[in-house]
């Protein structure tokens, strides 16, 4: 009997101490949930907006657009409209003048979520770090780690300073190295084509101690003057590994390596300059958060570079240098290689692409660059410019920006790069849809071009007499237009039916 009430007592202490257990695991549970409540409904409104797909053809954001109910709308790429941006705008024109880095996107959504960041609203209130500076330790190590992974540029005993972009740093530069001077003003130069920012900022703030003075050729024999020359490499807009072109005590140079990163061009060597500058839109693509990085040798000019940032903007936003250390990490899985494969691809797909449909025109030509050896990727690599330097070969198409804009396509006219008006820049680094419109605009001109050296081969009778050639021109009519009409090889299978449509088209542009 003893030995039976015993062996229940147990069985009710066994099992009160479980529920108690129980009770205790749960009231666990709703706390943490409870601590954890405003970031779950930070993350549904996050998914509610990421989950609006726009057809492919434009994006929600959370500080975007909203109806009355207060439900975000897409924001359509260039040439779509609808509230779901499923309609294409007939008679487009094409931007291919801006440097908007969005060929990145598709990469940032196959990995959305290892890029995210939550922030709460008490995120670092406060001006400074813990430490009293303005930059975070771990994202200046995590540059570093960057470049020596890459290779592309040396970090060791360098001083490192942060900025809105590399725009406020390239001023910022220009100031520090200013102060060398022996003679004011420093002459600011840089060799053409140059980025035109170089010219307008300088001349924007209209210092005593330095002005733009135009081409390093003109300075060619003027090494007793004080200069500072931009140097870009790759260059902007035509894709060039660039050297500085002037020398001596009195010549420094600021070197603008925004585009110095494997899907842009091959690696050859780390760059070892005294100052360095990148920006975090042509690395990953995200241009509006507004990141940049100097990288300098010289401390007393680090010191002013500081000392510029300090009064200018008082260091970078604390929400911006988190999301640049979110994004270099996931940059920097597998050594770099998932998002550089990616651009790279991206980038020679798009370059073979130009290159082949303006190989066939006399019309138009398009920058020369040579397949390089990359360090990074240890291969011999194809070009992968982030723009087509496009060039008007013929005397009635010297404004080269009027032309390609009658054929609705707008690039950035050369005359603003310090180079002549034949010249235009076409930008390949746009998102999907620009881009495909790009290529079917080149497209359809290159085939105007071919159809109007046909006329010269045709009899009164109206037949072809170089029938090879002719083909040849038709087998390029693969897309469609208004103009011309859409055809396959099928429907161009017999002479008859081509020299039809091809007199049929001369009539029309004539």
């Amino acid at each position: 009997m003893g030995k039976h009430n015993m062996s229940l007592t147990y069985k009710l202490c066994l099992g009160f101490s479980a529920i108690l257990n129980l009770l205790f695991f749960s009231f666990l549970i709703r706390s943490n949930n409870s601590d954890l409540g405003w970031s779950r409904k930070a993350s549904e409104e996050a998914e509610a907006v990421a989950s609006l797909s726009c057809s492919g053809h434009g994006r929600a954001y959370l500080d975007g657009f909203v109806l009355d109910g207060g439900k975000p709308i897409c924001e359509c790429n260039s040439c779509y409209t609808g509230l779901d941006c499923s309609q294409l705008v007939p008679d487009c024109v094409v931007d291919a003048d801006s440097g908007n880095p969005i060929f990145l996107e598709p990469f940032w959504r196959q990995n959305a979520a290892t890029s995210a960041i939550m922030m709460a609203g008490w995120h670092r209130m406060g001006y400074e770090f813990e430490d009293g500076s303005l930059i975070s330790k771990e994202l200046e190590k995590k540059i570093r780690k960057l470049h020596a992974t890459v290779g592309n540029a040396v970090t060791e005993g360098r001083y490192i300073v942060f900025g809105a972009g590399s725009t406020q740093l390239l001023n910022a530069a220009v100031h520090a190295l200013a102060a060398d001077a022996s003679s004011s003003p420093a002459k600011v130069v840089a060799s053409a084509p140059y980025y035109p920012v170089y010219k307008s900022q300088t001349d924007l703030f209209e210092s005593a101690k330095f002005k733009f003075e135009g081409h390093t050729s003109s300075w060619m024999n003027s090494s007793s003057m004080n200069f500072i020359e931009f140097v870009t490499s790759p260059n902007n807009p035509d894709g060039q590994l660039k050297k500085a072109f002037l020398q001596g005590l009195n010549a420094k140079q600021i070197y603008d390596l925004a585009y110095y990163w494997p899907h842009y061009t091959a690696i050859p060597s780390p760059m070892d300059k005294d100052l360095m500058i990148f920006t975090l839109s042509k690395l990953t693509g995200h241009a509006g958060s507004r990141f940049g990085w100097a990288i300098i040798k010289n401390k007393a000019v680090y010191e002013r570079m500081v000392n510029y940032m300090d009064l200018n903007t008082y260091g970078v936003s604390r929400e911006t240098q988190l999301r640049t250390l979110k994004l270099l990490s996931v940059v920097l899985e597998g050594n770099g290689k998932q998002m550089f494969s990616f651009g790279y691809e991206a980038m020679r797909f798009r370059w073979e692409k130009l290159s082949k449909i303006l190989s066939a025109s006399k019309r138009f030509s398009i920058q020369q660059l040579t397949p390089q050896q990359c360090t990074f990727s240890n291969e011999v690599r194809a070009p992968t410019p982030a723009f087509a330097w496009i060039k008007c070969e013929k005397e009635e198409d010297k404004d080269c920006h009027a032309t390609l804009s009658a054929a609705k396509i707008i690039g950035r006219a050369g005359h603003v790069f310090g180079v002549d008006s034949t010249y235009v820049r076409l930008s390949l680094v746009n998102g999907k849809d620009d881009f495909e419109l790009l290529q079917h605009r080149l497209e359809m001109l290159v085939f105007q071009e071919r159809l109007v050296n046909l006329m010269a081969e045709f009899t009164p009778g109206g037949h072809v007499t170089r029938k090879s050639n002719f083909t040849v021109a038709l087998n390029a009519t693969y897309v469609s237009d208004e103009n011309f009409g859409y055809y396959t090889n099928q429907e161009m299978a017999s002479e008859d039916s081509r020299n039809s449509h091809v007199q049929e088209t001369l009539q029309t542009l004539y």
